[in-house]
């Protein structure tokens, strides 16, 4: 009976298998309109002897990436003033990770008016689902680093 059983059990885990394999992977949820449109403070950062401040109005999002524009007012070194626009890359399943409390990673750049390439870096630590602080940080040049600390919050 032994010998019997075994081939028997060994077929229906096969069968069982096998028909596993045919299911479609279940698709992820859709993300809420919420996630669609991020607000992000006015940030500001102090350099050798001055400041800086980034303003950018409402990003907007199409695909997985963020984008608006930026203005950075430099005091006193108001020459070095600049505006453009930058965008940055959260994938849904970040979004999902974010409002479930957990902090995320992003990359992103960012383009000056004359073209001038940024590369942008930061996480977000979410308060609740909807808002949280933010980090930052913008390569101007090579060796020179911004870092801004400020929040955001959706506003689908």
């Amino acid at each position: 009976m032994l010998n019997l059983a075994r081939p028997f059990v060994c077929s229906l885990l096969l069968a069982v298998g096998m028909a596993a394999q045919d299911e479609p992977p279940p698709e992820p949820e859709s993300l809420p309109p919420i996630y669609q449109r991020a607000a992000v403070a006015t940030a500001k950062t102090s350099i050798y002897i001055g400041n800086v401040k980034l303003e950018t109005p409402v990003f907007l999002r199409e695909g997985e990436t963020y984008s608006s524009t930026y203005e950075a007012k430099v005091f006193p070194f108001f020459f070095y003033n600049e505006s453009g626009r930058i965008s940055i890359t959260i994938p849904d399943e970040d979004l999902r990770r974010l409002a479930a409390g957990e902090r995320v990673y992003f990359t992103g750049e960012a383009f000056s008016l004359k073209e001038e390439p940024r590369r942008v870096e930061g996480h977000a630590d979410p308060a609740d689902a909807e808002s949280g602080k933010i980090k930052v940080r913008v390569w101007v040049s090579k060796n020179i680093e911004l870092i801004f600390n400020t929040t955001y919050r959706f506003e689908g």
